[in-house]
């Protein structure tokens, strides 16, 4: 009988989070090896989520701002036909990035020597894993520590036929092969956003159907008024505080019937009702291992779960559902493994990316959390309509928010709407979580930045901040 294989770490799951345990596990010169089901290593994030989104939404863009600038108009014009990129063309762009990440995330294992075995991963005991490779073979492998990192999927709310082919979660919203002119969207969280922009920016008809009050209520106020204000002058059409009542499917339509008495009608439908967590079948009951109604997996602040030596990070233990943050879970678990006295400090500072057009990020806290916490605090904004650079491009929509203390002008947060938002957010990011007097409001008006950009947005909000103090 051939030795049982026995590792430091095992890591379950690929994804960034998978990924992060493994790299920093393999950097502490441990022992590690990364199971994944999938034939190709890279998770929800390379396959299905995070890269085929933004590579859509980035491709659709270069369409928008080819076809708004003013040089390209009387050109534009002449080929109005032949600018309609279809759905499919930039899936296909989609998949050359996917196989590019594929190589290059295969070569980290390969370059810090993680054997990546495929297969399914189920506890037997809390230091024994049996993957299953099919076709009735199993391997069974001793491990140390475990790290669960095996992501989540769509949640299918009861009453929706999701085999139907006018009918999508995000995930299978990747296989679409006919090109709609309407599309309704049910779920208006980070996902039902982004792809709404995605779909209107190639010009589909677009109703978001959100059944609470407004969007993305984890945001600023003011950076969720901007967003709808700015789909809306889009044209898409925003139903708040709706629930479906039924879904009919027919060859050419979707009717999806609301319980306030509404009839939505559209080629298809995008059902974006939050995620679920992949804990299914992974033995987690054998070792009383707790999860939500969802499925997420309770841990503690270290991602510990009940079982001392075994993890769980990224989407399999919920919110924020990052790709950066699941990265940065994995490997602080990792190191807290073997440096228990590790500082995590960075994951409560992680900043949001939200990939509508224009892009949302953030920081720190919002106006309503300083509100009800009592914390004396002021505003600075900055226009980009107003910035040289923003009308250089022709990207005028957004804005930039630096929240900071009244009287210490310590930076407290840092919101931003508008194009590259989520490479803007990382300037303030790194003032903010300097130590003491460094984290200061003056740090902006106090630094050349180059002109025209639009990092110079910090120092005109920061200006307009210091007027209402002084």
């Amino acid at each position: 009988m051939p030795q049982r294989k026995s590792f430091d770490l095992v890591v379950v799951g690929s994804g960034p989070g998978g990924e992060g345990a493994a790299m920093q596990a393999a950097k502490l010169k441990k022992s590690v090896a990364v199971i994944e089901q999938s034939p190709l290593i890279g998770g929800n994030c390379i396959h299905r989520a995070t890269i085929p989104s933004k590579t859509l939404r980035h491709t659709a863009h270069q369409l928008v701002v080819f076809k708004s600038d003013p040089l390209f108009m009387p050109l534009v014009s002449g080929l109005s036909t032949q600018l309609q990129i279809r759905f499919s063309d930039i899936l296909a762009r989609a998949k050359d990035v996917i196989s590019k990440q594929v190589a290059l995330h295969s070569s980290h294992y390969a370059r810090n020597k993680v054997e990546v075995i495929h297969g399914r991963a189920s506890l037997i005991d809390a230091n024994t894993i049996r993957v299953d490779k099919g076709f009735g073979l199993s391997e069974d492998i001793q491990a140390n520590y475990v790290i669960f990192a095996t992501g989540s999927r769509p949640f299918h709310p009861e009453g929706i036929d999701f085999t139907n082919p006018r009918v999508f979660d995000s995930d299978t919203i990747l296989d679409l092969n006919i090109e709609p002119r309407t599309v309704t969207i049910y779920g208006a969280g980070v996902v039902g956003c982004e792809y709404t922009s995605i779909f209107r920016t190639l010009g589909k008809k677009v109703m978001l159907i959100n059944n609470r009050s407004k969007l993305m209520s984890f945001l600023d106020d003011e950076i969720v008024d901007a967003l709808s204000y700015h789909l809306r002058d889009e044209g898409v059409v925003i139903r708040h505080n709706e629930f479906f009542d039924d879904v009919e499917v027919d060859d050419e339509r979707v009717v999806m019937s609301l319980k306030s008495g509404k009839k939505v009608y559209s080629d298809i439908l995008l059902v974006a009702s939050g995620r679920i967590g992949n804990s299914e079948n992974l033995g987690f009951e054998k070792l009383n291992i707790e999860k939500n109604q969802r499925g997420y997996v309770t841990v503690n602040k270290y991602f510990q779960t009940s079982a001392p030596n075994i993890y769980a990070v990224g989407d399999l233990v919920g919110f924020p559902n990052l790709a950066s943050a699941a990265y940065d879970q994995g490997r602080f678990a990792a190191l807290h493994i073997y440096q228990p006295d590790a500082d995590n400090g960075v994951l409560q500072d992680a900043p949001l990316g939200i990939y509508t057009t224009p892009e949302i990020s953030s920081i720190g806290k919002t106006e309503q959390e300083l509100t009800a916490e009592r914390i004396p605090y002021e505003v600075g904004q900055a226009s980009f309509r107003h910035l040289a650079r923003s009308q250089i491009t022709g990207r005028k929509v957004g804005m930039l928010k630096i929240l900071f203390h009244r009287e210490t002008l310590q930076i407290l947060g840092i919101h931003c709407f508008g194009q590259n938002a989520t490479e803007i957010v990382h300037i303030g990011q790194t003032i903010m979580l300097q130590k003491g007097e460094a984290n200061n409001l003056h740090y902006f008006t106090s630094t050349t930045f180059n002109y025209p950009t639009m990092a110079e947005a910090y120092r005109v909000a920061a200006l307009n901040g210091l007027n209402r103090v002084s």
